[in-house]
Order: C-alpha cells, then sequence, then structure tokens
C-alpha cells in the first residue's frame, strides 16, 4: 500500500522566505562587489560586466547551496 505524502507548506515558506532574503544580500553584494572592484582597478564597464557575471553565478552557487541545505533541515514533504 502507497503511502500518501502531503506538502509541508510551513516549511517550504519558510525556506522561500530565507531565500529571499539571502538572496537579495548576496546579488546585492555581488553587483555592489563588482562595482567596487571595477572602479577600483579602473577596469571600465567591460570589467565590469564581467565581474558581474562571475559574482552573480557565485551567487547562484552559494543560493543553490543553501537551498539544498536548508531543504533538509526542513522537509517539503511529511507522511499523511
Amino acid at each position: 500500500m502507497a503511502t500518501g505524502r502531503r506538502i509541508n507548506w510551513l516549511n517550504v515558506s519558510t525556506v522561500v522566505s530565507a531565500a529571499i532574503l539571502i538572496g537579495a544580500e548576496v546579488f546585492g553584494a555581488a553587483f555592489a562587489g563588482s562595482w567596487a572592484l571595477a572602479t577600483l582597478f579602473e577596469l571600465g564597464t567591460t570589467g565590469q560586466r564581467i565581474l558581474d557575471v562571475a559574482f552573480v553565478l557565485g551567487g547562484l552557487v552559494v543560493m543553490t547551496q543553501f537551498v539544498r541545505f536548508a531543504h533538509r533541515i526542513e522537509p517539503f514533504t511529511s507522511r499523511s
């Protein structure tokens, strides 16, 4: 007999809310950091855009890891 699974909306909303908050900080820091480094080293607009891409990709890795680890702690489903 198959066991039913139900979505635990409290855990889902907790993880999504935390991801939004942390994502705003991570991507804000990525763009601010690329702007600051490009200005400091006089890299110009092209250099800044290259740093934007690199830092945003790093931010995506951080956010992916955060959601994966948060999912382990706050499971999205429970047995009914």
